[in-house]
């Protein structure tokens, strides 16, 4: 199955347009990661641990917009947009939301 941003495949005609199909992911990010995201914050640098959780948050998010236009029975999904929010929780508690929607269409190979 295909899944792209862009509205449309060059060089492939859709035939059916689905519906919209969507997949999402809330992840909680642990005491340890906030504290040293944290320490990031304070002293500049990237945090590997967040940078971590939000890929395995986005594979989530896809593979459940992946599976939800299969169950249509198409066989690509256009216009994907992917959307990322941190949601505190809590006395300092951080959980990591990715959500994806597109449009799941039926394209002639």
């Amino acid at each position: 199955m295909l899944l792209t941003t862009t509205p449309s495949i060059d060089g492939y005609e859709i035939t059916e347009y689905l519906g919209i199909v969507t997949g999402e992911a809330i992840l909680g990010a642990n005491i340890f990661k906030d504290f040293f995201a944290g320490i990031r914050d304070i002293v500049g640098g990237r945090s590997a641990a967040y940078e971590q959780e939000l890929q395995r948050a986005r594979t989530i998010a896809l593979q459940e917009l992946h599976a939800q236009a299969e169950g249509l029975g198409a066989n690509a999904v256009v216009g994907i947009d992917l959307d990322y929010e941190t949601i505190q929780i809590g006395q300092g508690g951080t959980m990591l939301m990715v959500s994806a929607t597109g449009t799941g269409v039926r394209v002639a190979w």
